[in-house]
């Protein structure tokens, strides 16, 4: 059950981080100029736009997660290939991907404060890393976004 971004979200309140996170990309991503959407933080990997569209798909895989997490008994998480489905996406704007993202994140951030102790407790399963619970979810996607963040601020500075 070991949450590889546990390190980026540790001694803080995952809640706080999933708030204030999307916060600091749309500040910095929204006003930079549009020909940035297609830089790359370093040779070889993805442009800031595919970056955003990341971090919408796995906006949307959290709210799947969770939910099916918080409502199915027995539940076991699909797993996903990243650059498999960055291969099949429609060449979205930057704008674009970061408004889904934060749209998604205004919805899931809204229900996971909703939660109980006892449904932030609640167990299934994951292919990869086994028993999760709601809770190691939340802090999944924390430290995930956490885990892009300097990429992005990367191409905020040039």
């Amino acid at each position: 059950m070991t949450n590889p971004y546990a390190r980026l979200v540790e001694g803080t309140d995952p809640l706080l981080s999933l708030e204030e996170t999307p916060r600091r990309i749309d500040a910095l991503v929204r006003p930079w100029p549009r020909e940035r959407d297609q830089r790359a933080h370093a040779p070889g990997k993805w442009t800031a736009r595919q970056v955003l569209v990341h971090l919408a798909h796995i906006e949307t895989v959290f709210a799947i997660r969770l939910r099916h997490g918080l409502t199915d008994d027995g539940y076991t998480v699909q797993p996903f290939e990243q650059d498999d489905w960055m291969a099949v996406e429609a060449p979205v704007t930057a704008l674009d991907a970061l408004d889904a993202y934060l749209a998604l994140r205004r919805m899931n951030l809204a229900t996971c404060r909703s939660l109980t102790a006892m449904q932030r407790a609640r167990a299934f399963t994951h292919p990869e890393f086994g028993r999760i619970t709601v809770e190691w979810l939340i802090g999944w996607c924390a430290g995930h976004e956490r885990h892009h963040l300097p990429q992005i601020e990367a191409v905020a500075r040039g």
